[in-house]
């Protein structure tokens, strides 16, 4: 198959390998030049098949921390199955620490099925749904907010697939062990890694762990856990590798976004003050916070206030916005699940 991807990698071969992946792509100093993405493979034997990728967006740190320290610390004796660890997945965008690729200004988790003959961002895309994914029973690709953004911390699935499949997601989702699981619905054509995953005939998990383009003590242990938690679930390992306590919250409050109007949108230029945190629960009409304009301080600062209830989902960092920023974001509670 062209996927417009070299690797060298024998998916049938027992034991630990450490290799690349290679995109060829045109650079002024280099007539030969190959985007190299660092890939493990460790293999033992017939049981659970899990890919855990991170770095599709270049900014997200927690899930590349992890994985990259999972390379380092996982052998073949202490896991049974197969295991793919991609902590780059979007390398260039990792190594230029910016959401998207400076090769060709692609979001990967914005490219997906790809295209084998199409710019780096394109083709990974590609590599990932057409050979990668169906690999895997279950694809996890670790995410957070970015430079830009602050994220409750939370679990995510898409609703797809067929009933066992969604099921089957639900019951991993909520063995990660977080207080919050969020339920996409993006649909089965959207550009994201996960509902590729879900084209592939794979389980497709994610979550988001952290935000402000930075990592901190709470949130890199908090994504440790959550792949503990996970790998045993799976029956892919019997002792976690990262160490945590392999604890989980009795209940998980499910989230959902279903419309444009659980977000707060800025429509001129401006400064943003929040009046919540995230974690809060607001209702229709309740304050979100102020909206100031520093090129004319006679006006008084203008009063945003939510279209709908639920639990503050995300928030934007950057006080300086522009018009086209989202500003926050409320998710509704869908339910509990124990």
């Amino acid at each position: 198959m062209h996927t417009g991807l070299f690797h060298s990698i024998d998916f049938e071969r027992d034991g630990k390998h450490l290799s690349h992946l290679g995109i060829p792509f045109s650079v002024d100093r280099s007539p030969y030049y190959q985007v190299k993405i660092p890939i493990c493979r460790i293999r033992n034997g017939s049981g659970p098949r899990v890919l855990l990728m991170a770095g599709n967006h270049g900014d997200e740190y927690e899930g590349e921390i992890c994985l990259t320290r999972l390379v380092r610390r996982i052998e073949p004796d202490m896991i049974r199955g197969e295991l793919t660890i991609l902590p780059f997945a979007n390398h260039p965008a990792v190594m230029a620490a910016r959401r998207r690729s400076p090769l060709d200004e692609g979001n990967l988790n914005r490219a997906f099925p790809g295209d084998p003959s199409g710019t780096p961002t394109f083709r990974m895309a590609h590599f990932l749904e057409s050979e990668l994914f169906p690999r895997h029973d279950v694809v996890v690709d670790l995410h957070s907010g970015g430079t830009s953004m602050e994220h409750l911390p939370c679990a995510l699935i898409e609703r797809q697939g067929p009933p066992e499949r969604f099921a089957r997601a639900l019951d991993l989702m909520k063995a990660m062990g977080l207080a919050y699981g969020f339920v996409a619905e993006n649909g089965a054509s959207a550009p994201t890694s996960m509902a590729g995953a879900a084209r592939a005939g794979a389980i497709g998990l994610s979550g988001e762990f952290g935000g402000g383009g930075t990592a901190t003590r709470d949130s890199v242990r908090g994504t440790e856990r959550a792949l503990d938690n996970l790998l045993l679930k799976l029956g892919m390992v019997e002792t976690p590798p990262f160490g945590t306590d392999p604890s989980a919250f009795e209940t998980m409050t499910i989230l959902a976004l279903e419309s444009h109007e659980q977000a707060i949108f800025a429509t001129h230029r401006g400064w943003f003050e929040p009046a919540v945190a995230l974690g809060d629960r607001v209702e229709a009409g309740d304050l979100a916070g102020w909206y100031h304009d520093f090129e004319r301080i006679d006006r008084p600062e203008e009063e945003l206030r939510f279209q709908r209830g639920g639990i503050v989902l995300s928030r934007r960092l950057h006080t300086d916005c522009r018009s086209g920023d989202c500003l926050i974001q409320v998710a509704r509670i869908v339910g509990e699940a124990g």
